[in-house]
């Protein structure tokens, strides 16, 4: 790529190195595999979505009104009921289109090992925990169609782009995948419900992204939903899907304010007693008591035990039992639950042919495991399971060995964490970003960190932030002509006078504010895009056409320019938002 001299003195923050550039570039097309190689991305993307004006309107909002004078259970449910409310769940293989592993290996085979990398990203040949992954990964994503190197970009939306789902075809509101919705919560609670950036952590796993915010018991994002302690053991399916990733896989990374850790990485950014507080709490968060309530939870999510037992119930006045296979069936559709005090609800909602007025057969009668749980609280596992394999045994009951040893499964797990023993910790500046602080001041400052100071994160930031007037653009231009598929393959076969007749009928407006680039296949998908970008879009189609051939793009006062070299043929003139002067070539 034919850079003009002047350009690193016209764009600040230039990358240094071959593994800078990738780097770089990889903040703006934001790809889960970029994410993997490059951890710093995901915070990276934290702060951009921090500097964007569009989360500052959310405070504006009515469903938000006086939230900092409420509680943090009030707050943290405003924002997950408003995401909710506002953003869907995206995992398609359409929208950002796909790759190769062999391209993508060859991106990055210097900076991490490909076997390790195979080891731990779903892309590249990760298969998860066997026991839980009864599909194969790519039959599980919708790959088996393709030919087995062919991987989906599934790029990481910023704020912007997530939102800018309500204009493609399919969507009527924004939508994002999961680690679009994690940086999406952290800068929501950042800036709506004005809780520490302190405390709240990222963590990645090779197939999701969640976040853990250590206030009180604590608490989990789980893509658009929050799970509470109580929730995490609430025997549901949404606690079950909730649980899968920390259950069933390694955590790979973990992302905070003051840096990360990476599994595969020695070196660690992390503030090494912020990792300890976050470990000390997340593993408290994963580990309960035995009570009546979980172990009636964890029936609730275990339907091969329910056979094994029946309840006692008084139904004027008189002595019934009721098969537990029949609470739960009715448990299933309905808001009362066998676990609390709307038992009695629930019992009422069941037809009475579900009562018998005689014990069924040997199935154990749960009031009395209710009963010893309540008389002995805090109970150890191993003295229950004394008592419960002293009473008389269901005989269609599975081994009950078995049950107990998932129900301790189910009671505490064990996070596969990063190794902090085996870590070099590098110190960091930390990054001074709070609630009382306003967006204008937090993007001052973190453009004072980026582009005085250096300090590596910040300038992250401003490239996922889309900052063309303080970012070298090479890095853009880069992402722009190597990795945006779908609008090449959605015009193949398209005469080039076509190309461009549909290019112009789209709507002249960024879904960037200010003198910021949407990528193309971001103007392609949404059907929207500023002169400039529309220019980027139709640079990537006709350097996909013509490999060999040299284009100038060119952008001053208002008015944007795309050239083919040497004859210098006009390809796209038009007027521009943006207030930038640049001119590259590629």
């Amino acid at each position: 790529m034919n850079i003009p001299e002047n350009q690193e003195k016209n764009n600040p923050i230039p990358p240094a190195t071959p593994k800078e550039m990738e780097m770089y570039s990889s903040a703006l097309s934001l790809s889960d595999m970029e994410i993997f190689i490059f951890p710093d991305l995901m915070y990276a993307l934290v702060l951009a979505n921090i500097m964007s004006p569009e989360i500052w309107k959310w405070r504006e909002e009515p469903w938000f009104k006086n939230i900092g004078k409420k509680s943090f259970s009030y707050k943290i449910n405003r924002v997950k009921q408003y995401i909710m409310d506002h953003f869907v769940f995206n995992l398609d293989l359409e929208t950002w289109g796909l790759t190769t592993k062999e391209k993508e290996i060859n991106r990055f085979k210097d900076f991490i090992d490909p076997k390790a990398l195979a080891q731990s990203n779903a892309l590249f040949g990760y298969e998860g925990d066997k026991y839980y992954y009864d599909v194969d990964i790519r039959r599980h994503f919708g790959l088996d169609k393709y030919d087995a190197e062919v991987i989906p970009y599934w790029k990481t939306e910023t704020v912007e782009a997530m939102m800018a789902f309500k204009n493609k075809e399919g969507y009527s509101c924004g939508a994002g995948e999961c680690v679009s919705l994690a940086a999406l919560y952290v800068a929501a609670l950042f800036i709506v419900g004005q809780i520490p950036l302190k405390d709240i952590f990222m963590i990645g796993t090779p197939l999701h992204s969640q976040n853990f915010i250590a206030e009180k018991d604590g608490f989990m994002t789980n893509n658009r939903r929050i799970v509470t302690k109580n929730m995490w053991y609430n025997g549901t399916e949404l606690s079950a899907k909730a649980r899968r990733s920390i259950e069933n896989e390694r955590i790979t990374i973990v992302s905070h304010l003051s840096g990360c850790m990476h599994t595969f990485y020695k070196e660690a950014t992390i503030d090494p007693e912020r990792f300890a507080f976050f470990k000390d709490k997340f593993c408290a968060f994963l580990e309960a008591e035995l009570s009546f309530e979980y172990f009636a939870n964890f029936l609730y999510s275990r339907e091969c035990y329910w056979k094994c037992f029946q309840y006692k119930h008084i139904r004027n006045g008189k002595e019934c039992y009721i098969p537990l296979e029949s609470i739960f069936n009715t448990q299933r559709s309905s808001k009362n639950r066998f676990d609390n005090e709307s038992r009695q609800a629930l019992i009422e909602e069941m037809n009475s042919q579900d009562f018998a007025l005689a014990p069924i057969g040997d199935k154990m009668i749960i009031n009395d495991v209710e009963e010893y749980l309540n008389r002995h609280p805090h109970t150890k596992l191993d003295a229950y399971a004394e008592y419960f394999m002293g009473k008389a045994p269901c005989r269609e009951c599975p081994n009950r060995q078995k049950m107990f040893k998932e129900l301790e499964q189910f009671l505490k797990t064990e996070p596969r964490l990063p190794d902090a023993s085996e870590k070099d910790f590098v110190p960091a500046s930390l990054l001074d970003i709070r609630p009382e602080q306003s967006r204008e001041e937090i993007s001052t400052y973190l453009h004072r960190k980026a582009l005085d100071e250096k300090h590596p994160l910040a300038i992250l930031s401003l490239y996922a932030y889309r900052d063309m007037e303080n970012t070298d653009w090479r890095p853009f231009v880069k992402a722009a002509l190597e990795r945006n598929p779908v609008c090449i393959r959605e015009t193949d076969g398209l005469a080039w006078e076509e190309v461009v007749r549909k290019v112009e009928q789209m709507p002249n407006e960024s879904i960037y504010a200010g003198n910021r680039l949407a990528q193309p296949d971001e103007v392609w998908n949404f059907g929207t895009g500023d002169g400039a970008e529309k220019a980027f879009l139709l640079w990537n189609i006709a350097k996909s056409r013509n490999p060999e051939m040299r284009f100038r793009f060119s952008i001053a006062e208002e008015h944007v320019q795309l050239q083919s070299l040497p004859d210098n043929t006009v390809l796209w003139k038009s007027t521009t938002s943006k207030q930038i002067k640049q001119t590259v070539e590629a």
